[in-house]
């Protein structure tokens, strides 16, 4: 597979896009003011974004989903835009909805997106790529959570990992799509323990509230997702957790252990953003770019940073695009490293 880890096509390298800080974007903006068209806010500014529409790629239920309404509620009670609309366009790891957005003529357009996407990109085989969209931000970061149904014989994660070695594709792992963070977490817990790759029976759903369906009826044996994502379920005893991803224990998960202190030489933390499409111009990109960075400002932002245990992963314009071209390299390996892609 061809790589395109360097981000060269034409929608990718316009001109330098605003840097991270808040303040950086303001006095960018302050240049273009007024440039953008058909476009006023609550103060009647040229400027501002009247409605504002966001493309959640994956079914309802899932962390992609769940950061899509939240911008949209925090966005709308901060009126920083007049209105934010949710459409769902489920499947294909988030690559329908990078379909979509890349036909996508209102410039006024995000698309949640993140960490999923890129694999699944790579994995999908995908026509349209990231490349072919503007970066806007990076927002949040969260560990994953490795959990098994409560009546589950599996006491921690050497017993799943036994269980998968002596019996292989007999045991199922459910998550998101194909090639995301769930998968891509899968294949490198097993990796570590010396376990093939072709052992591995990932069963991926497009939206979360799928793969806890088929938790709590027992289909799948263990499941993967994001720790705000099974947390509840956790806590009201429907599911076990046995592990989580990231460098230390989840606050909302106290007292399960990351892998890396179970013997899994493993740390994974799973990042969301927003991207625009690659059709926009400078001054359109900056207006977006604005209004994500005033909505990462609010109170109200913040609020919901706690209520679903993501950490603040903030970058914009060059960094964020920075950022994105060495993780799409890096999932590239990864994923071929654990013989989800050749």
């Amino acid at each position: 597979m061809t790589s395109h880890s360097n981000f060269t096509r034409p929608n990718f390298t316009r001109r330098a896009a605003l840097v991270a800080g808040a303040a950086g974007v303001v006095l960018a903006l302050s240049a273009c003011a007024g440039g953008a068209s058909g476009a006023s806010g609550q103060n009647g500014s040229a400027d501002q974004i009247k409605k504002l529409s966001i493309i959640v790629p994956a079914n309802p239920g899932g962390g992609w989903d769940q950061t899509g309404r939240a911008m949209q509620q925090d966005l709308q009670s901060n009126k920083l835009v007049t209105s934010a609309q949710v459409s769902n366009i489920g499947g294909g790891g988030g690559t329908n909805g990078l379909a979509k957005l890349a036909t996508e003529k209102d410039a006024n357009t995000l698309m949640v997106m993140g960490y999923v996407m890129v694999g699944a990109v790579e994995t999908n085989a995908a026509k349209t790529r990231l490349e072919d969209t503007t970066p806007i931000a990076r927002l949040t970061e969260e560990p994953l959570v490795l959990v098994v149904p409560a009546s589950s014989k599996y006491q921690s994660v050497k017993d799943l990992v036994d269980d998968i070695k002596a019996n292989g594709k007999g045991v199922s792992i459910t998550g998101g799509s194909a090639g995301g963070a769930d998968h891509i977490l899968a294949g490198q817990i097993l990796k570590s323990q010396g376990v093939e790759s072709d052992k591995l029976n990932y069963i991926g759903y497009s939206g979360g509230g799928e793969s806890i369906a088929a938790l709590l009826g027992n289909k799948v044996q263990a499941g993967i997702s994001g720790v705000g994502e099974y947390a509840e379920q956790v806590k009201a005893g429907k599911v076990r957790a046995l592990a989580v991803s990231g460098t230390s224990e989840a606050p909302a998960l106290p007292g399960v252990k990351p892998l890396k202190d179970q013997g899994v030489d493993v740390v994974l933390t799973n990042w969301r953003g927003v991207v625009a499409p690659g059709s926009i111009d400078d001054a359109q990109k900056a207006k977006l770019t604005e209004v994500v960075t005033k909505l990462h400002g609010t109170e109200a932002w913040k609020a919901t940073l706690a209520k679903n245990n993501w950490s603040d992963a903030f970058l914009a314009g060059d960094e964020f695009k920075t950022f994105l071209t060495e993780d799409i390299a890096k999932v590239k390996t990864t994923l071929t490293e654990i013989g989800l892609v050749k």
